[in-house]
């Protein structure tokens, strides 16, 4: 089965945004990381950041897959606290975009479960520590000593996140088709594997 979308997920600091960006220009095709936060806001009239702050606190339950599953009625989602309405409504706009979109690359958001049976390549991009921590405070303008404590309190929300809402393991490579170290390889070389193996993958699966 070709799988013409990539997903990504990728720990705080290891760039798997930026490798995401990269990826998507070197394919041509659109790329997808808080645009799907700030779709979910428009739609919803709630500013981003009030409805970031609602898809960071812990989920409460795993109803949510089980709600996408059964195509939940309206009654059913009002009934549901703000944190576990916002996968369902993301969820939506993901799948909305892969109706009207053959190709795109997607960060985050639980995009390789919420994707899987549409055909996705997943991409998992991890690095040491110190690097983490020396991109957090380069780059995204972090606090050297708040780097370490801002890094940690990041990655435990996202597993959090995909761990209750797709009952597999965030950090579980076994999952995922490719992983990447961003400090080994650099971000330039991680988008370059990606497209190569996304290219190669689709080149010999069949339709």
């Amino acid at each position: 089965m070709k799988k013409n979308i990539i997903t990504i997920e990728r720990q705080y600091g290891s760039g798997g945004s930026n490798i995401g960006k990269l990826t998507a220009e070197k394919l041509g095709i659109n790329f997808y990381n808080r645009q799907i936060l700030e779709m979910t806001a428009e739609r919803c009239g709630i500013s981003p950041e009030y409805l970031e702050n609602a898809e960071e606190n812990v989920p409460t339950s795993f109803l949510y897959s089980l709600l996408i599953n059964a195509n939940p009625t309206r009654a059913m989602e009002e009934n549901l606290p703000l944190s576990d309405k916002v996968f369902l409504m993301e969820s939506r706009i993901i799948n909305e975009i892969a109706e009207k979109e053959k190709s795109f690359v997607l960060v985050g958001r639980c995009g390789s479960y919420i994707l899987e049976e549409k055909g996705c390549f997943s991409v998992y991009i991890y690095s040491d520590t110190k690097s983490r921590v020396k991109r957090a405070i380069e780059q995204y303008n972090v606090k050297e000593n708040k780097a370490e404590s801002i890094m940690k309190k990041a990655d435990k929300r996202r597993e959090t996140f995909y761990n209750v809402n797709t009952g597999r393991g965030w950090q579980d490579k076994d999952q995922y088709a490719l992983c990447l170290n961003s400090a080994e390889l650099g971000d330039e070389l991680c988008a370059e594997i990606i497209v190569k193996a996304f290219n190669e993958y689709n080149k010999n699966a069949p339709d």
